[in-house]
C-alpha cells in the first residue's frame, strides 16, 4: 500500500467512528442541563489619562528628554488668554445684505464661520457673529469683540 491509499484509510475510519459515537443528525441530542448560564459581563475599557507637564520637575518627553516642548505648549495656551484685539484686522466686506463676507487678516469669513487666523502673536482661532457694512463682530475664547473696517 502507498502512503496515499494509508492516509485515505485513515481518515475513512476515523469518520465511521466519528458517525456511529455521535449518532446520526436525525436523532436530537438529548439535554444535558436546563440551567440557565450566568450571563457574562464585559468589563469597562481601560482609558489612559496623559498629563503635560508644566515644568521640568513633573515630567519630560520620554523619546526627546532634552526638548522643551511640554512645557512651551502650557505657556502657549496661557498667553492666548490675554489677545490683544489690535492684532485683527478687517480688510473689508463684501457682498449684498444679509449675505455678508469679511476679510479679516486675509482670512474670508462669513456669519457663523469659524476658523483660524495668522497674527503677529501666533495662530488665533475666532468665530465671526455679525458682519454690517462698517463693522464685524468676532468671537475670540468666549469673548465677543467689534472690528471696524479698515480704511484706506
Amino acid at each position: 500500500m502507498n502512503n496515499l491509499t494509508k492516509i485515505f484509510c485513515i481518515l475513512a475510519s476515523g469518520l465511521a467512528v466519528q458517525q456511529t459515537a455521535g449518532g446520526t443528525p436525525d436523532k436530537a441530542a438529548p439535554a444535558t442541563s436546563t440551567a440557565a448560564k450566568p450571563a457574562l459581563s464585559k468589563p469597562a475599557p481601560i482609558r489612559s489619562v496623559f498629563v503635560l507637564p508644566a515644568n521640568a520637575q513633573e515630567g519630560r518627553d520620554p523619546f526627546f528628554p532634552e526638548s522643551p516642548r511640554p512645557f512651551e505648549a502650557t505657556a502657549s495656551a496661557n498667553s492666548r488668554s490675554a489677545v490683544e484685539i489690535s492684532t485683527l484686522v478687517c480688510k473689508g466686506v463684501l457682498g449684498s445684505p444679509g449675505h455678508f463676507v469679511a476679510i479679516i487678516n486675509n482670512h474670508a469669513f462669513a456669519v457663523g464661520d469659524e476658523g483660524e487666523v495668522k497674527t503677529a502673536g501666533g495662530r488665533l482661532r475666532i468665530r465671526c457673529v455679525e458682519i454690517h457694512k462698517n463693522l464685524v463682530s468676532v468671537e475670540i475664547n468666549g469673548l465677543r469683540r467689534d472690528l471696524n473696517i479698515e480704511a484706506r
